[in-house]
């Protein structure tokens, strides 16, 4: 036999399985903690409290969420670098901005939440705790600027970079915050839909302009 064990089918398989494991375990103690925040009040839970509901002790809870407030921001954990991951992954002579463009757009059609664009019960109560909650909005800035860092690699290196993704992230925020405001305020997905386009199109226009290497 030659080689390291480690590169075995089954080795690699067992890797998999155990990452599985881990992201299943990550979701349902934030779904747990969430569940609280909801109910009770962000502040008003204890660190405690949600590892008692996630049948963890305290210091396991740590080991898979470092601070309290990554507890209920884990839902966009996988969104982190889901604008790096659509640069990369865009097909053979799609510039990258026209890819997050169409990219953007789907989200909107399928009404996903992290465009704003999302009037369901469960997605609205989230939002109102997320932005109700000084804390998780500060924390969230964090998630924001590995975003911008994330993509600026997929970009390429330098201030060219860095500045066109710091653009492209505070683009799609803002389209997302301005869907969500009009649905707080009582508009329904549906209704709001059209303008959603329309303003992402006018947003993503201005970038083209301004970012005409990409």
């Amino acid at each position: 036999m030659s080689g390291d064990d480690n590169d075995s089918p089954d080795r690699a398989e067992d890797l998999g399985l155990r990452e599985r494991k881990k992201r299943q375990r990550h979701r349902d103690i934030s779904n747990a903690a969430i569940g609280l925040f909801l109910a009770k009040g962000f502040d008003a839970v204890s660190v405690a409290e949600v590892a008692a509901a996630a049948g963890i002790s305290k210091p396991t809870l740590f080991r898979y969420f470092p601070a309290k407030e990554d507890l209920a921001l884990h839902l966009f954990a996988d969104h982190e670098d889901e604008a790096a991951r659509v640069v990369a992954g865009r097909p053979d002579g799609v510039r990258p901005l026209d890819a997050l463009r169409a990219h953007f757009l789907d989200g909107l059609d399928r009404r996903d939440p992290v465009t704003g664009l999302n009037d369901a019960a469960p997605v609205l109560a989230y939002h109102r705790l997320l932005y109700g909650t000084p804390s998780l909005v500060a924390r969230l800035h964090g998630y924001q600027r590995r975003s911008e860092a994330a993509l600026a690699g997929a970009l390429g290196a330098g201030v060219v970079a860095a500045l066109g993704s710091g653009q492209i992230i505070a683009v799609q925020r803002i389209l997302a915050e301005e869907n969500w405001r009009r649905i707080k305020e009582g508009e329904s997905a549906d209704g709001v839909f059209p303008d959603a386009v329309a303003a992402a199109e006018l947003a993503f226009g201005q970038l083209r302009t301004g970012l005409s290497l990409w």
